[in-house]
């Protein structure tokens, strides 16, 4: 998706980000993007490791027939 950005499209996303939110709030803004990526990361780590119980095997099956 953001493969084919050449040079000057990423510099003028960059400026129009800096003139949105301003140089002071850019830290700010990069820690909270930083956060939610973590928290998404973890969520779908523990969402791949639940194990599926038997009651939920029985109610995915019953429900696809």
């Amino acid at each position: 998706m953001l493969g084919n950005l050449g040079g000057w499209t990423a510099i003028v996303i960059l400026v129009v980000v800096l003139l949105l939110f301003g140089a002071t709030k850019l830290p700010a803004l990069a820690k909270s993007v930083g956060q939610s990526a973590k928290i998404f990361k973890k969520e779908m780590k523990n969402e791949d490791e639940t194990p599926v119980t038997s009651d939920e095997k029985s109610a995915d099956s019953s429900t696809q027939s």
